[in-house]
This record gives structure tokens, sequence and C-alpha cells, in this order.
């Protein structure tokens, strides 16, 4: 058994670990809220976005934008968005194991597949199994920062999509449900589907088939802009869920670790209490023995 102060000293080191993974999960909740604002503001743009493609797609033709191109899959592309950082339980690892599975099945067949990382998780874990890594950002921490990076994502795989680098772009992160949930997502994004385009947040009794409106400037001068518009907002959007996702897992890991700190404490103080009081019968007893002896 161990002795009392080493048991004093594991119950103040789990008080210790306590206090920092409460303290996370206050900051984490203030932090959660604001990322789940903004990225509630920013669905109803993103699902307008699509909505607008899909429907000028839809009168143009498939063949207005050469980013509606349907290729051949022999290079494929996945841009793949974690956190900078752990203790968010399964947070990371969730994204990493679907982009293995997706790259696994879904792009067995193409020759080549390049990764494009925002997050310094993903970057740490597929640089040391020498996957083929063509950028990598760090994560972003906000609105601002995100669009940057959403910027920039944007031009290089729309640029590997025209120059015919890659055939087919994916995007892997994690949607934000609520604080308890988070659903890994693996869509393609180029080449861009007017099909898939369209939002599934579609409003009562609004009709599937696109309506014939008069376009100032041209159908094909609209869509020169919005698509590559649309595949920006698409990672912008992913980099917000993200966001409030890694808030939201971190928040419950750090809620379930203080629980688990607790827990901890009480079965310390109670193995704590026990050794002393074994140790004090076993002082009781030796006193008991020595007087016994001292009378005989």
């Amino acid at each position: 058994m161990p002795s009392l102060k080493a048991i004093r000293n594991r119950i103040v080191s789990v008080k210790n670990t306590r206090k920092i993974t409460s303290a996370l999960k206050l900051v984490a909740a203030a932090k959660l809220r604001r990322s789940q604002d903004a990225i509630i503001a920013a669905r109803p743009y993103s699902a307008a976005l699509a909505t607008v493609v899909s429907e000028l797609a839809g009168v143009a033709g498939k063949d207005s934008h050469p980013l509606f191109e349907e290729r051949e899959l022999k290079n494929a592309a996945v841009v793949v968005v974690t956190a900078d950082r752990g203790l968010a339980g399964a947070f990371n690892s969730n994204v990493i194991r679907a982009v293995e599975r997706f790259s696994a099945n879904e792009l067995s067949a193409a020759n080549e597949i390049s990764l494009r990382l925002i997050g310094k998780k993903a970057n740490q874990h597929f640089a040391r199994r020498n996957a083929r890594i063509s950028s990598f950002d760090t994560a972003p921490q906000n609105g601002e920062t995100s669009l940057a990076v959403a910027r920039e994502t944007a031009v290089r795989v729309i640029a590997d999509f025209r120059e015919g680098k890659v055939d087919r772009v994916y995007l892997a992160y994690n949607e934000f449900k609520n604080a308890g949930s988070q659903v890994v997502k693996v869509v393609q994004i180029l080449p861009v589907s007017p099909d898939q385009s369209k939002s599934t947040e579609i409003v009562h009794g609004q009709s599937d088939t696109p309506a014939d409106y008069l376009y100032e400037p041209s159908k094909e001068e609209l869509l020169s802009r919005l698509v590559p518009l649309y595949v920006q907002n698409q990672i912008f959007r992913s980099s917000l869920e993200s966001i409030a996702s890694f808030y939201g897992a971190q928040m419950m890991a750090m809620e379930n670790a203080t629980k688990s700190a607790g827990d901890m404490i009480k079965r310390y103080t109670l193995q704590y209490n026990r050794a002393r009081q074994a140790s004090i019968t076993k002082e009781l007893a030796e006193i008991v023995g020595g007087a016994e002896a001292l009378k005989g």
C-alpha cells in the first residue's frame, strides 16, 4: 500500500489538474458561444449562394463554366480541416480517420491523392506517414482568419483543377450540431455539381424548377464570379463549423475530465483515510502491547 505522503501528493496533483480542466471548460464554453453565433449567421448566406449557383447552372447548362467539368478520376485532392490543439476528445482523430477511410475506399482508383491541410494536428499525423502534402495552414481561430485561409485554399485548389493537376477536390471537416455532437463530413467541392450545390435548406413551397429570369450581366458572367465564390464559401463555412465543433468538443472533454478528477479525489481520499486509520490502529496496538509488557 502507498504511504500516506504518496497518497497526499496524488490528491494534491489531481486537485491541481481539476482546476486546469475546469478553467479550460469555462474558456471553451465562452468561445463556443461566439463561434456558434458565427456559424449560425453564416449558414443562410451559404445556403442562398448554393441555391443561386444551382439555379444559374440549371439555366445555363453544365458546360457554362470550367469548374463544372466532370473528368475521369486520376488525381484527387482532399482539404482536411482540423485544429492546432488537442484536449478535445476524438475531435481531430475522427476527421483524420474519415479521410484515411475515404481515401482507401472512395479514392482507391486514383493514381495520386494530395492533401491540403488546415490545422497542425492533421499536418503532424500525415507528415509522419509521408503523405503527399501540397500545402499546410494553421487552423483559423475566428471568422477573419477563416476567411483569409479559405481564400488562399480556394485559389490553390481552383488553380490545380483548371490546370488539370487534380480531377476531384474533396473537403473533410467536423460539422457542428450542438455542444455535444459533431459529425464528420467529406464532401466534393470540385468539380462543382449543380445538383449537389443546391442547399438542403429549401424554403417551404419553393419549386426545384429554375425560373426563367433575365440576367444582367449574362448568366456566364455571373457564374464566372459566383462559382469560385461558392468554392471559397464552402471552405470558409467548414472552417467556422470546425471552430465551433472544436470548442464544443473541448468543453465536453474538459467537463468529463473534471468529473473524473473529482471521482479520483474521492477514491484517493477514501484510500488515504483507510491507510491513516490502519496506521493509527497499528500505533495503538503497539502502545497497548508495550504497556502490557511493562506490567508483566
